[in-house]
């Protein structure tokens, strides 16, 4: 893998849309406990995927990522709902 993609248009949506920023979805990756799961839905054009982890401050989020090429971009960051904990709990 070759690190992140962040694209200049959604760069700082997520920061100003849910107060999460880039550093933190990065940080989501190297939670050992992360959930990777299939988002077919919303791919339709690319293959994307849930991410639910959380940050080196315990933060838990929610991303949709996808690769492209050898990146991660990510489309969207916010933190976990109730319904979404149980999942990321849950062992695998």
């Amino acid at each position: 893998m070759g690190g992140f993609e962040w694209d200049r248009g959604n760069q700082e949506k997520n920061e100003l849309k849910y107060n999460v920023t880039n550093k933190e979805c990065e940080e989501v990756f190297f939670d050992e406990q992360k959930k990777i799961l299939k988002d077919p839905l919303h791919s339709g054009k690319e293959q994307r995927y849930i991410l639910l982890g959380k940050t080196k401050t315990h933060r838990h989020l929610f991303i949709v990522v996808t690769v492209r090429k050898l990146y991660m971009r990510i489309i969207s960051a916010r933190d976990l709902n109730k319904k979404e904990y149980p999942l990321y709990e849950k062992e695998t």
